[in-house]
């Protein structure tokens, strides 16, 4: 997992604990006053609200204490996690910038590719230059390795 990554998932955490836990806390409380939870529907989406906020606080938990942080600013050289790729499709000559991240922090809508998905999988191990053959649910891609940079 990138740093940014680690300290988002651990903000993310902190916020549960603090702030939306106690929140769900008074919202349930709140609710029981209202007297018969069997048809209180308040009362039955603030204990829904509560198991969420505990699921996910124990898979952050999981994930934060499992984690190994790697910091690619201290890396170089050919593509591996962490690497920030600049690409050409050679189809249309649209470019694209991803950087390589862990599962957890994966979102291809803010160019973070996860590292187990079939574009980083074919990507490691490239150079600047190569070209790379990516099977997609949408058919076959050529992709042209333009920059690799380790913010």
């Amino acid at each position: 997992m990138t740093r940014a990554g680690f300290n988002a998932h651990d903000e993310e955490l902190k916020i549960l604990k603090t702030v939306e836990r106690p929140s769900v806390i008074r919202a349930i409380a709140e609710a029981r006053e209202h007297g018969d939870l069997s048809e209180n529907a308040e009362y039955h989406s603030a204990r829904e609200k509560q198991s969420f906020i505990e699921g996910r606080i124990k898979e952050l938990e999981g994930v934060l204490s499992l984690a190994e942080v790697i910091d690619p600013s201290k890396l170089s050289g050919a593509i591996k996690f962490g690497a920030t790729v600049t690409l050409v499709d050679e189809d249309n000559e649209e470019e694209k910038t991803y950087q390589i991240v862990g599962e957890t922090e994966a979102d291809i809508e803010a160019g973070k590719l996860n590292i187990r998905s079939p574009l980083a999988r074919a990507l490691i191990g490239k150079d600047e230059g190569d070209s790379v053959e990516v099977r997609t649910p949408g058919g076959q891609r050529s992709y042209e390795v333009v920059t690799i940079r380790y913010l």
